[in-house]
């Protein structure tokens, strides 16, 4: 065999397991689906589920609402987070850390929470409508919710600090010495931002869009909860087609449509933008791009001549820009609040008298604490599990040839391109072959699944900082792979481990589409139980658990700046 071969097979065996995993488990499951939407109950082939929705004007309509919804969040999250990301990447170091982590909290706080939060705001005995009736503004009129209205309030604020986050890291890339040798040489800072900045930052805003709008296609928890009939995504559709029509072709088919949609869109993106800019990495700008986007931009600066000085990250709107993005993704949190402490068996605002019923009816509800500790025990050994094999694969991925980097991360950041629901649906397939359906080691497999390319991405920009110096000068000096891995990777590495554990947890212990899917009804999760009770009857139990989620979350995002903090404090 070739020797570049054998380098090639050395670098990938880290990754085995990993590989060996989302094959069984990721690959198997997706192609069932395909298989599944083209068999008959004869296994013989046949085309007909495809017939069917070809002539079903009402998947179409649910089509292009799926389409337009998705469309939308991800243009409003990037422009609204676009300015919070500039702001950012203006800002130390320390001061960045800090907005970050509020940032943050609302953003891994549980999709059910901030649902059921924004229905305690828009209903009509929520907090929006009882501060318009005190001040006489409105009269009895029709709620926000359920609305198109309260379906893109929820899905944007969701969705907005995935997009800031996307975009920062290439923001903070950029060359600023560029834009200002543009001044020097006579452009206005405007001119200078347009045509310089606003290009090079391009491929995390195309980044941030994509990763908004294929997350938005396999969401289904916040247009059943806010939207009206008319706001039904497709995802809601293979929901139904499983739980009420018991038609596993149907819904195949419906999973299938959304898969292809999802490739389809990340193969252009990856030829207009370039696939390193998920993992943060900026590409080198082609000249041959045309000259006259460049005239476009530059014309577009002079418009706009005061904006660079209303921009600086150290002017006041800014910072005031800034405040207003982090006080609307945290009142979701600051509305459970009062509401967990209301004694009334209502939902109104405000809550009327004081008590601590609601958090004894979790606390000792043997239905409520089964579901608590069942997310936290399958959690944990998904994020152990999930970072076992993310680390693995990061390694190879650090150390394969370059021209095999690009398909290999491509396929370890399937799962997180793939929507969820398709996902789900097809490990309901492979685990009801397996006797899966209905167990902890089906909620692990299915969250592990999910979590892999987060840790992925976290290690693999971890990795390419770790300076191999280190490590060919300990094993040189006769120090074994153990002792290099105590003294030297694991004090290197230790903060990015924790962040991929805890990233890893979070993502487990927030989940429902796999746990509607593989719980089988009989192993309900924490979210699984709050959506089962939703869809029921919206009651203050809800609420009580829902801040028990918040405080968790809010913990695990903010211990590790608090850890550092107090490390500083004694050094």
């Amino acid at each position: 065999m070739p020797a570049s071969f054998m380098k090639t097979l050395r670098a990938l065996l880290p990754a085995v397991p990993c590989l060996l995993f989302l094959a069984i488990f990721f690959c198997l499951p997706v192609v069932e689906i395909l298989q599944t939407s083209v068999l008959d109950a004869d296994g013989h082939f046949t085309t007909a589920q495809y017939v069917r929705l070809g002539s079903d004007f009402v998947f179409f309509k649910v089509l292009w609402t799926t389409f337009s919804i998705s469309g939308m969040t991800a243009l409003f999250s990037v422009l609204l987070g676009f300015p919070v990301a500039y702001f950012l990447s203006q800002l130390d170091d320390r001061i960045r850390e800090r907005w970050i982590m509020w940032i943050m909290i609302p953003f891994w706080t549980s999709y059910l929470v901030k649902t059921f939060a924004w229905i305690l705001v828009l209903s009509k005995t929520g907090v929006l409508f009882s501060l318009a009736h005190a001040l006489g503004m409105v009269d009895d009129g029709r709620a926000l919710v359920p609305s198109m209205f309260g379906v893109m309030i929820g899905m944007v604020h969701a969705m907005l600090p995935l997009a800031v986050i996307n975009m920062l890291p290439i923001m903070r890339s950029v060359n600023m010495q560029l834009m200002h040798a543009a001044e020097t040489l006579g452009a206005s800072p405007s001119v200078s931002f347009f045509s310089i900045f606003l290009p090079m930052a391009g491929p995390g805003v195309a980044a941030a869009g994509l990763l908004v709008f294929i997350t938005s296609l396999g969401f289904f928890i916040l247009p059943a909860l806010l939207g009206a009939p008319s706001e039904t995504m497709v995802a809601q559709l293979v929901i139904q087609a499983i739980n009420e029509l018991f038609n596993l072709p149907y819904a195949a088919a419906l999973s299938a449509v959304l898969l292809v949609a999802a490739i389809l869109i990340f193969m252009l993106y990856d030829k207009l933008v370039g696939l390193s800019s998920l993992s943060g990495e900026t590409r080198t700008r082609s000249s041959s791009g045309g000259t006259w986007s460049n005239t476009l931009l530059i014309a577009i600066g002079r418009l706009f001549s005061g904006l660079r000085r209303a921009t600086d990250g150290r002017r006041p709107i800014m910072k005031v820009y800034g405040f207003g993005i982090v006080a609307l993704l945290s009142l979701p949190i600051i509305v459970v609040l009062p509401i967990a402490f209301t004694d009334s068996p209502f939902l109104s605002f405000p809550p009327k008298g004081l008590s601590l019923r609601w958090f004894n009816s979790f606390l000792f509800s043997e239905v409520w604490q089964t579901s608590f500790l069942r997310s936290f025990g399958v959690a944990t050994v998904t994020a152990l599990a999930s970072t076992a094999f993310g680390i693995g694969a990061a390694l190879a991925l650090t150390r394969l040839p370059s021209r095999w980097t690009k398909p290999f991360f491509a396929f370890l950041l399937a799962p997180l391109i793939v929507p969820r629901i398709v996902v789900a649906v097809g490990l309901f397939y492979l685990f009801s072959r397996l006797s899966l359906v209905g167990t902890d080691i089906g909620l692990v497999i299915g969250h592990t699944v999910l979590a892999i390319p987060y840790v992925v991405v976290t290690m693999a920009a971890a990795l390419k900082r770790f300076d191999w110096r280190l490590d060919d000068a300990a094993r040189i000096l006769g120090a074994s792979a153990m002792t290099r891995l105590r003294t030297i990777h694991l004090p290197i590495m230790i903060g990015s481990i924790a962040a991929a554990l805890q990233m890893a947890f979070i993502i487990s212990f927030d989940e429902l589409t796999i746990a509607i899917f593989v719980s089988g009804g009989l192993k309900n999760t924490l979210p699984k139980q709050m959506w089962d009770d939703m869809i029921l009857q919206v009651n203050p139990t809800l609420a009580a658990v829902s801040l028990v989620m918040v405080v968790i979350i809010s913990l695990l995002v903010a211990l590790p700046s608090l850890h550092k903090r107090l490390r500083m404090a004694r050094s």
